[in-house]
């Protein structure tokens, strides 16, 4: 390869290497030529420019494939715009030359397609220069198209492509040719074709104007029609063409005089809107055929159509941009809302094509709303929905309130708006949640009436109404926890009292069970007494519901959904009512199958509907149960929960007869109650229920071979089954899109739904990943994919007998059956079988009878050989599965044989993609099969089939099964690399580029054979240097393809190519192709971007970032205008992403990079890292300057003084970063502290003011942290006082970060004084919002931790300023002091716990240090000072204190207790614990104790043991708790003690306490702990009462002198205080 790095082709070499090795030297020259010609002079260009323009044109004759015609183009291109283009007019006339020859044969083909291609790159890089030939250019193109094969068509779209985009407006004359051309291609049957078509007519659009004026109907009309029978790419970009024209036909000014803009027809808004709403609404058809159809009743919009137009609203918004959706967002939502109204009854006329349409607008909504509007432009979007929501509540209210009985009770005119409330609902809670507690000024602002408008339509007649009116609710809550427990208050209020409406029931019920399942995002909780409340309401809905036939039904429902959600509190909770619960679970079901049978005699078709659904009800909240409440599986529990089970299978098998007996009306209750058990036996244990084994595999398999389901889910069943890396070779719909929300039901099929909430409203409290609207598929569907399931499972626990007539059952109804139905049947079939082998080999179970064997082979057999693609994956999975159960080296080799031999004598398309993938799979189950015979004849079928260029489905399936055994086979595959990797190459050099999926799979063979090889690829041999070649090429290759997923690939093998072999990959290339391709529209491509970035910067960080800055000063058009890297360099580019980004797992990705690039580069780059966090920082908030004050002004007067004294008039220019999300502000907040955590790591100069000024001197390039201390305070105090409550507490964490670096750094120009003193003011105004009474408790709790920080570090001296912190600790003092009664209601008695033990903590370091002070300045001076003052301010307050201390450490041992003891814990709790809560307290306990004893063992030295008050135990506690009565009972209370038992129990406390700790650390326990627990050890043998308390127990004195020694060896730092201690108790 050596030999192809000059400026001129070798020939010589190139005519001694065989064709594969050719077209490689080849394609490896004119790279090289590429990079080499723009490095070269003018001059010597022009010397060998004849020579190789030869060269090129003799190439040009030689059949080049896709990759080097393309590459020879761009080389011609390149030659004529440096050197001369005296013969570029030869050149285009031979082009158009070798496109007219009547040469048809497909060896000729090439060559023209490379001249095509020629042309568009001459024209694209030589524009105008060429512009008196391009008439004659562009005729002859367009005639050639007309006999053109696919192929053609494609590259010639593109070439005109490039032509009109060089010429611009000089190729006026052709643009009406070119679009007649477009116009055709656009609804081509080739996917590609109609791709590039959308590409040319997007570049012929920019001059075009005819195209956004005139004929803009004919142009959207023609997009329609191109969406039909679309693919995901054809979306893509038809959907980017017509949002584009759409866009520019409302903002373009039209140029020309005043008679031609006279005639330019003026497009307003609303009809650009009518026009996509046709589209949406009607699809491509037109007016008067649609209007016909909907007379019909016939009418019926494709789904593919309507998913195209939603994608061409959200280009057209984005187009706009967000300030004109902010400005016109009334209009719009408006528009929007009316497509799913009752004025196009035909959109929702089935509930399957209302969901449909319902999910398209929620996704406009969520593209636009969420992706393009920052916070204060969503929270007046939010507002405006809110008063959509009012206006369709009055319309609902008119309706039902009319007095005209016939109208009242029409279903049509009660149900007119539900779909549009329930869009404008749900993007409601969408929005609320992603704004988090930022949004809490909508709920502040009276006049929009926010949860009053959300409320009131819960009582509303439709059912997805309530639905979406309680998961609004739910977003609200997790957004904002400080409103769960009012609106769960609310809503209980309402159920109760509203008791009587059957609306009201159901509607206040979804909303408390969406509201218990927001508790688990809610770290705050909720009171533990909500439980029981909602217990009894649970209870009284159920025993009522008998009461009233017009409500049973929907009291029973409501009753079991309250129960089900409550199982979601957890553990902790349910414990609690689990006796009622399992009563109620006994009691639901009959006792004994003579009830059963009663049961059946008597009743009706209503009775039963009920009783179904009241016993459906009783097994989700049992599934519930077990799926959140794990902990209370007990024998016994478990035992009285399987008492109901026999029941309700003897029920099951009942079902069909009951549902002959009364009709269609039982249908949905049957098949629900059916779902709900299956559910809950494939949770449960399978030999808990082993003696219905045989009833539940019967109903299995009738449910599974039912003659009346007609629909054929593969999309819902199979996915799961199959391996997920098998999926990336069927269609793009299964993988990650940022289009899957509305892609799904294309996946799905008409006439299948999309998932709603209305299907299984027992969703809506469970967790959905990206806590998005959860999303169940109807109960039909449902109920299949339990059974599959639960198939697995049962079948795998019966005996053989049994298991073999269950699978001659299922063969036979497969055989029974044709058509549609015989591939529904054999999908049910399938996927059961899939789940059983599945379960088998997950349990290590086997499979031994040899017909069960045959049974099974011929089941998946026959599955492997469907013309459904998903099935056929699945059934190679299954294929491998049994090959693994039975794990019998002959019968795998019998199985890999049967499949040689249809690979061999079968032609047909479906047998050859299911067999190559079997053996692939096999491969991948059982290594390499461990016979090299059987790995030799599976690589050369495979081999052939990827090279069978007729059906590209074979190569893709061919060469994605190479690739497992390539993965598989590990070092045994070594002698095949070779061979293998010509062969990629090869295809990747020829393959069209219209069929991607070819090379995706040549992509992941390729990744494969890099990782097999792996370090080896370092070698500096021939061999491994040929193949190092090789490889680098295929990516090369792969790089350039137009195709998205394709390029992922090759990020991926580049990216495991420098893992292995780094000095050989050009870190500036590839550094390039990854800044190219940040903003893909594409999601895989990105996060390959980003996992390969994510590994390149944590080696090479700094390189990574100086390319990406080069690149993008280099670059004029390729790098996306949505990532600056050219003015905030990638790091500033990555925030911008992070803050658009909604995948999470890219966004994780985002943020290991950055944190990789911080924690290589932060010290270097320290202004500029500082600079980008405080641009995030400050983009988005009310200031944006924060200025030094005078440290003597004084607290009183105006409650603003210290805020703004921190605000500067903002100056009006524009922040980089426009309108970030809290969640990025809040990355910003942590990357500060890490960025200070960097430079304590690095030079002594950071913290050191004197010393970084001198250095800054010597070096002005010298930069240090404490010179920018005023930034990071600014940064702080911006985070601290932000709406956002996450964000506060980052930034309250940042300020005492900068507290603890820079308190002791010394004014050089004010001796005696720090330089933290001048910011005073600033962190007052800090920590003040975080003390008023509707802060969260952790906000406060983390201000306590920087208050008691601020006062301990001693950078305060006068004692005015000091009370101005001092102050905010009294506030919460005087606040716990009055008990629970004072303190929030709105949290779990939890949260109380901690925000008193942080106010107590917080005190105890004060006054440690104010002691520490004291002690220290009495040594040294006897003067008067702060140390003294600081001590007087806390000994105002210390009898309180000491009280509370002692009870919080008796607490603090009482937890501490090990199980057994638990029975002797107070019934009532402590003193700031309650006994229900007692776990959740205990965390806080053992954040807090060390301090606290510390301080408490202080303030009993400093009294001498003197002070004893025995009616202390009165203190004004939550629940009082004298600190001498530890252990005892109630009745003991008010026992009053001699003032020497008073001393020896708080003396026992401390040591008992300290002494248990030392004698047993854990693991994690802090060294700050233990040098608490000693100082106050220490600190109590500073007393003479204590040491002789000590010296008269023999067994203590052993205790101490030996056993903390013993611990303390591993904390080498405190053995001097130990040993200290230890001297003391000896004396």
């Amino acid at each position: 390869m050596e030999l192809s790095h000059n400026l001129l082709l070798n020939e010589e070499a190139c005519n001694q290497l065989g064709d594969v090795q050719k077209a490689e030297f080849i394609f490896e020259w004119l790279r090289y030529l590429e990079k080499l010609l723009l490095a070269t002079s003018r001059n010597d260009v022009r010397e060998k420019q004849k020579t190789l323009v030869e060269q090129l044109l003799s190439l040009l004759n030689s059949s080049p494939g896709p990759p080097t015609r393309k590459l020879l183009a761009k080389n011609l291109a390149i030659i004529y715009s440096i050197g001369d283009t005296f013969s570029v007019y030869e050149t285009i006339d031979k082009c158009n030359d070798l496109i007219r020859s009547k040469d048809d044969s497909p060896s000729f083909l090439p060559t023209k397609l490379a001249a095509v291609v020629c042309l568009g790159s001459l024209y694209k890089k030589l524009g105008r220069i060429l512009g008196n030939t391009f008439a004659d250019t562009v005729g002859n193109i367009l005639k050639a198209m007309k006999s053109a094969e696919s192929q053609g068509r494609y590259e010639i779209m593109l070439s005109l492509q490039n032509i009109l985009n060089g010429l611009g407006a000089a190729a006026t004359p052709c643009h009406r040719d070119v679009y007649k051309a477009a116009r055709s291609c656009l609804t081509d049957r080739s996917m590609a074709v109609r791709c590039a078509a959308a590409k040319c007519l997007l570049e012929l659009q920019n001059e075009a104007i005819f195209m956004w004026n005139t004929d803009l109907d004919s142009v959207t009309t023609l997009c329609f029609k191109s969406f039909e029978g679309s693919n995901y790419d054809v979306r893509i970009a038809v959907s980017k063409l017509l949002g584009t024209v759409l866009a520019k036909a409302i903002i373009s000014k039209h140029p020309g005089s005043a008679a031609s803009r006279q005639s330019i027809r003026r497009v307003s808004l609303e009809e650009v809107l009518e026009l996509l709403g046709t589209g949406f609404l009607r699809g491509s058809s037109g007016f008067l055929r649609a209007s016909g159809d909907m007379l019909k009743g016939t009418s019926s919009v494709s789904r593919d159509v309507r998913v195209g137009v939603t994608q061409a609203y959200v280009v057209f918004v984005s187009t706009l941009g967000g300030a004109w959706l902010e400005k016109n967002f009334a209009v719009f939502l408006s528009h929007l809302l009316s497509l799913v109204s009752q004025s196009h009854p035909k959109a929702t006329q089935t509930q399957v094509d209302a969901v449909c349409c319902r999910r398209c607008v929620s996704f406009i909504l969520r593209a636009t709303i969420g992706g393009l509007l920052g916070e204060k432009a969503q929270i007046a979007a939010a507002k405006e929905i809110c008063q959509a929501i009012w206006k369709l509540k009055k319309l609902s209210d008119a309706v039902l309130s009319d007095g005209n009985l016939e109208t009242r009770l029409s279903s049509t005119d009660v149900a007119a708006n539900q779909h549009m409330l329930v869009c404008a609902l749900q993007e409601l809670g969408s929005l609320i949640h992603n704004l988090g507690t930022t949004a809490a000024p909508l709920f502040q602002d009276p006049s929009t009436g926010l949860l009053d408008s959300v409320t009131s339509v819960i009582p509303h007649p439709s059912n997805c109404v309530r639905l979406a009116a309680a998961w609004c609710l739910h977003c609200i809550a997790v957004a904002l926890p400080s409103y769960l427990t009012p609106l769960l208050d609310r809503s209980l209020e309402r159920l109760t009292v509203l008791k009587s409406s059957p609306e009201a029931v159901t509607g206040f019920s979804f909303a408390v069970a969406a509201l218990l399942g927001a508790v688990k995002h809610c770290p705050l909780g909720i009171p533990h007494g909500k439980g029981k409340i909602i217990m009894t309401l649970a209870e009284d809905l159920l025993c009522s519901a008998a009461q009233n036939s017009r409500l049973s039904a929907q009291r029973t429902q409501a009753g079991w959904l309250l129960i089900a959600a409550l199982m979601t509190l957890g553990p902790a909770v349910v414990t609690h009512h689990l006796a009622r619960v399992l009563l109620l679970w006994k009691c639901v079901f009959p006792a004994s199958p003579k009830d059963l049978e009663t049961e059946k005699s008597r009743g009706d078709s209503f009775t039963w509907q009920v009783t179904l659904e009241g016993r459906a009800g009783a097994l989700s909240a049992m599934k519930s149960f077990v799926s959140h409440c794990g902990d209370l599986l007990t024998g016994e529990v478990i035992q009285h929960l399987l008492l109901p089970l026999p029941c309700a299978v003897d029920l099951l098998t009942q079902l069909s007869s009951i549902l002959k007996t009364y009709g269609s009306p039982l249908k949905t209750p049957s098949v629900v109650y059916r779902q709900r058990l299956y559910e809950l036996l494939i949770l449960l244990p399978p030999e808990t229920y082993q003696g219905n084994f045989c009833a539940i595999l019967k109903e299995l398999t009738a449910d599974l071979t039912a003659p009346d389901i007609q629909v054929a889910a593969s999309s819902c069943l199979l996915p799961s089954l199959c391996h997920q890396d098998d999926l990336l070779i069927l269609s793009p719909l299964l993988q990650e899109t940022d289009h899957r929300f509305i892609e799904e039901q294309l996946l799905l099929g008409n006439g299948v739904a999309c998932g709603s909430l209305e299907y299984d409203p027992y969703s809506i409290y469970e967790d959905v990943e990206g806590n998005s609207v959860p999303k169940p598929l109807p109960p039909t569907l449902s109920v299949i994919s339990s059974a599959a399931k639960l198939f697995g499972v049962v079948c795998a626990h019966v005996e053989d007998a049994q298991r073999l007539l269950v699978l001659e059952q299922l063969l036979n109804s497969i055989k029974h059956t044709k058509g549609v139905r015989q591939q529904v049947v054999q999908l049910h079939v399938v996927s059961s079988i899939s789940n059983f082998l599945k379960y088998l080999a997950g349990s290590k179970g086997n499979l031994s009878p040899e017909e069960i064997r045959r049974l099974v082979l011929t089941l998946v057999m026959g599955a492997l050989e469907s013309t459904n693609p998903l099935l056929r994956c699945a059934a190679a999975e299954a294929w491998a599965r049994l090959a693994q159960v039975v794990d019998d080296g002959v019968f795998t080799a019998g199985l890999a044989q049967v499949s040689f031999e249809k690979l061999k004598s079968a032609r047909d398309v479906v047998t050859r993609t299911g067999h190559s993938l079997a053996l692939g799979s096999l491969h991948r189950y059982l290594g390499g099969i461990s016979s090299t015979q059987h790995l030799n004849s599976c690589i050369g079928i495979l081999y052939t089939l990827s090279q069978d260029s007729t059906s590209p489905d074979v190569q893709t399936w061919a060469l994605h099964s190479l690739s497992l055994i390539i993965d598989s086979a590990g070092a045994l595959y070594y002698v095949h690399v070779e061979p293998t990797l010509s062969l990629i190459i090869l295809l990747l050099l020829n393959v069209p580029p219209t069929h991607a999926e070819v090379h995706q799979s040549l992509g992941r063979c390729l990744n494969a054979l890099i990782t097999m090889l792996g370090p080896e690829l370092q070698g500096n041999n021939t061999s491994v240097s040929t193949l190092r070649t090789s490889c680098l090429l295929g990516c090369a290759v792969m790089q350039d393809n137009p195709s998205c997923l394709v390029q992922a690939q090759a990020i991926s093998c580049l990216q495991q190519l420098h893992m292995f072999a780094p000095r050989h990959v050009n870190l500036s290339s590839l550094v390039s192709s990854l800044c190219v391709n940040l903003c893909s529209p594409y999601l895989l491509l990105r996060r390959a971007v980003l996992a390969c970035l994510r590994q390149l910067v944590q080696r090479e960080a700094s390189e990574v970032s100086e390319h990406a800055v080069v690149l993008a000063k280099d670059s004029r058009e390729e790098l996306t205008p949505d990532a600056n890297i050219r003015e905030f360099g990638l790091e500033g580019a990555l925030l911008t992403l992070l803050d658009k980004e909604t995948d999470q797992r890219l966004c994780q990705d985002i943020k290991e990079t950055l944190n990789h690039m911080l924690t290589s580069m932060a010290v270097e780059k320290l202004s500029f890292w500082l600079k980008l966090c405080k641009d995030v920082l400050a983009a988005s908030a009310d200031f944006t300057g924060v200025t030094c004050v005078d440290t003597m002004q004084e607290e009183e007067g105006d409650r603003g003084d210290d805020a703004s004294v921190l605000t500067t008039k903002s100056n009006e220019k524009s922040h980089p970063f426009t309108h970030p999300r809290w969640a990025t502000r809040v990355f910003a907040a942590e990357c500060v502290c890490r960025i200070i955590k960097q430079c304590e790591n690095a030079n002594s100069a950071h913290f050191d003011i004197a010393l970084a000024q001198e250095m800054k001197k010597r070096d002005s390039r010298n930069d240090f942290l404490v010179l920018h201390l005023a930034d990071l305070i600014r940064m702080a105090f911006m985070a601290a006082t932000d709406h956002s409550d996450q964000l506060r507490l980052s930034g309250l964490e940042t300020l005492l970060v900068v507290i603890r670096q820079f308190a002791a750094i010394p004014e050089p120009e004010f001796p005696g004084h720090v330089i933290l003193e001048q910011y005073q003011a600033n962190v007052g105004a800090a920590l003040r919002p975080a003390f008023t009474s509707d802060t969260p408790p952790d906000v406060t709790a983390k201000a306590c931790q920087v208050c008691s920080a601020w006062i301990a570090s001693g950078v305060v001296n006068d004692l005015n300023d000091l009370r101005r912190v001092h102050q905010l600790l009294v506030s919460s003092l005087t606040k716990i002091q009055a008990g629970k009664e004072a303190l929030s209601h709105l949290y779990n008695e939890s949260a109380s716990t901690m925000e008193i033990l942080a106010v107590l903590k917080a005190w105890a370091e004060v006054y440690i240090i104010a002691v520490q002070r004291h002690k220290n300045h009495k040594q040294i001076s006897k003067t008067p000072t702060c140390s003294e003052g600081l001590l007087d301010l806390v000994y105002t307050d210390l009898g309180t204190l000491s009280r509370l201390w002692l009870a919080a450490l008796q607490d603090f041992a009482l937890l501490s207790l090990p199980s057994e003891f638990a029975s002797q814990l107070p019934d009532e709790g402590g003193a700031f614990y309650t006994a229900e809560t007692s776990e959740n307290a205990k965390l806080h306990y053992h954040n807090s104790w060390a301090l606290i004893l510390h301080a408490a063992a202080l303030w009993l030295t400093s009294t001498g043991f003197a002070v004893a008050e025995p009616d202390e135990g009165t203190a004004n506690l939550s629940r009082p708790v004298t600190p001498t009565s530890m252990c005892q009972g109630s009745s003991s209370k008010h026992t009053v003690k001699s003032p020497e038992d008073v001393y020896t129990d708080r003396f026992h406390l401390i040591l008992g306490i300290s002494v248990e700790f030392l004698c047993s650390l854990r693991s994690d326990a802090t060294m700050e702990s233990i040098t608490a627990c000693l100082h106050a050890l220490q600190a109590l043998l500073d007393v003479p009462w204590p040491r002789s308390k000590i010296g008269s127990d023999q067994l203590m004195m052993v205790l101490l002198k030996r056993k903390p020694c013993q611990n303390l060896e591993r904390a080498r730092t405190q053995e001097d205080l130990c040993l200290e201690s230890l001297w003391s108790l000896q004396h």
